[in-house]
């Protein structure tokens, strides 16, 4: 085959690789670009990131277009292709997930949470970076190293930046693993915080004044702002 014929090869992490494919109809290459955008997704343990995929696909195609049309042909299977922490992730449906506890007795990847550490995230989530004491401040009780370990177990926080304040304390901030384990793609995905503040849900300053709304602290057993994604990841 000929220099001017040859297909351009990209080198991939120590693999060559033709990710323009221009030696094939467009019709095939496009088919062949969604091949390998959902083989890749599908093999990941965690969200994919659009940089990621476009190490496989031609540099003009619309990674957009190819997840929409991978959608397309998901439709009506028991799993989909999601928006998860900033990439991509094949789950099972949520409408699924009691068929799989049934089958299998897996949870997911979540562990339940107590009352107590679901609030916690919710204010770490809307309020972040934050301190143990200003979490303290808002519940009008202390929030014990407890709570935060058990979230910080779970990966769903980690230390931010220290604060401003007296002692330099750390701040905590939620994490990659928050996001794909409550189906969010970034922290703007979250409930509209106005919303939940004309409802009596959530108000920073109410709460620091120690002005507990009885919607945020719920009964025991009650919601919150966050509810977990039950859909389980499709890896093999």
């Amino acid at each position: 085959m000929s220099e001017t014929t040859q297909p351009k090869m990209r080198k991939e992490q120590g693999t060559l690789l033709d990710a323009e494919l221009e030696h094939l109809p467009p019709e095939l290459r496009w088919r062949e670009w969604m091949g390998r955008v959902e083989a890749v997704i599908f093999a990941a343990s965690e969200p994919v990131t659009r940089q990621t995929l476009a190490r496989v696909v031609g540099k003009d195609c619309n990674l957009d277009l190819i997840i929409d049309d991978i959608r397309a042909e998901l439709a009506g299977r028991p799993y989909e292709l999601v928006s998860v922490a900033g990439g991509w992730q094949h789950r099972t449906r949520k409408g699924f997930a009691d068929v799989i506890r049934a089958a299998t007795g897996q949870m997911g990847t979540v562990q339940p949470l107590s009352s107590s550490e679901t609030l916690v995230l919710t204010a770490i989530s809307y309020f972040q970076p934050i301190t143990r004491a200003e979490l303290s401040s808002f519940f009008g009780k202390e929030i014990s190293r407890d709570v935060i370990a058990a979230l910080r177990a779970q990966h769903f926080i980690v230390s931010g930046p220290r604060a401003p304040q007296p002692g330099a304390p750390y701040t905590y901030v939620t994490t990659k693993t928050f996001l794909s384990a409550f189906g969010l793609e970034t922290l703007r995905d979250l409930p509209d915080f106005e919303a939940l503040e004309d409802a009596g849900l959530l108000s920073k300053e109410k709460l620091l004044k120690g002005e507990i709304p009885i919607g945020l602290m719920g009964q025991e057993d009650g919601g919150s702002a966050l509810d977990v994604d039950e859909g389980m990841s499709a890896q093999p």
